[in-house]
């Protein structure tokens, strides 16, 4: 039995019609954005997830959690990283993009 494999981008497309899926994905962008920014700032760093643990004074799976974007981490924690891998934190507020209307 062959298997036939979806590219992920197509299953995206077709998933994206759907105005629930793209409400629940667009509630998750500001943690996505959180997650990607931790992601860049310790590969800039050119440091693992390990190494980041260490200069915070925590475990590697305190980091992995929050690179994984599951958890809501305090101003705190998110300058102890920034310190950790040599860079500052920021925090700005943006205009709220208008919603975008479900094509009928």
């Amino acid at each position: 039995m062959t298997r036939k494999f979806i590219p992920v981008a197509e299953s995206f497309r077709e998933w994206h019609k759907d105005p629930e899926f793209r409400a629940a994905y667009d509630a998750l962008e500001d943690e996505f954005a959180l997650a990607a920014a931790l992601i860049k700032a310790r590969g800039d760093a050119d440091m693992t997830q390990e190494q980041v643990a260490a200069a915070m004074r925590t475990t590697q799976a305190v980091v992995a959690r929050l690179e994984g974007g599951r958890i809501r981490p305090t101003t705190r924690t998110l300058e102890r990283f920034a310190k950790a891998t040599g860079t500052k934190l920021r925090i700005s507020f943006e205009p709220v993009k208008p919603r975008r209307r479900a094509r009928r």
